[in-house]
């Protein structure tokens, strides 16, 4: 199958869902400053989130772009990062709506962790399918030690949340920050031809 379909169809939901989360703002019934104050959380939680669907956008992208051709195994490892994808605008909605109340955050964290997972998922698929398959498993192995930061990080940042939920939604930043800038070993492997 033509790669076109699988990145148009993932461009969509990645756009769905930023939509669906941009809803979570409530439009104040009352033209006073106050009331843009109580929804300092829901923007933090919004901001948290549209980086980390933009960085799984770029990412995936890129990604995409070291397969000539999709097969079923693609397919539904792609599926499997938009499910948890799909599931942000919740997450996010849900923590914001509560200031960042603890099982919120954790629920944040645990569904994090699902991306990153799913998406770790899929490069194994991709990498098995690339047409660059040794330069590729190179640029991947340089990026292993960002993953196994994030993974523990967000792992962290779970049972953190009970006791200090705002320190895990500052890991979740810094988690992002870390993938904020693509690796240009990456890069290079994904448009070598």
């Amino acid at each position: 199958m033509n790669k076109n379909r699988i990145e148009a169809f993932s461009d969509g939901v990645l756009a769905i869902i930023i939509t669906i989360m941009v809803l979570e703002f409530k439009i104040p019934h009352s033209s006073d400053w106050i009331e843009l104050k109580k929804l300092i959380p829901v923007f933090v939680s919004y901001l948290m989130s549209f980086i980390n669907i933009g960085i799984y956008w770029g990412n995936h992208h890129h990604l995409l772009q070291s397969v000539k051709r999709v097969n079923g195994s693609i397919i539904w490892a792609n599926l499997n990062l938009l499910f948890w994808l799909s599931l942000i605008p919740f997450a996010t909605g849900w923590m914001g709506e509560n200031n960042f109340a603890s099982n919120t955050v954790a629920i944040y964290a645990i569904n994090l962790l699902f991306c990153g997972g799913s998406y770790t998922i899929l490069k194994k698929v991709v990498e098995k399918n690339a047409h660059n398959k040794e330069q590729l498993k190179i640029a991947f192995q340089k990026s292993a030690k960002k993953e196994l930061v994030s993974v523990v990080s967000y792992i962290i940042s779970i049972p953190l949340a009970f006791y200090y939920p705002l320190i895990s939604g500052s890991i979740f930043l810094l988690v992002a920050l870390v993938w904020i800038i693509p690796d240009k070993k990456i890069e290079e492997a994904f448009f070598v031809e």
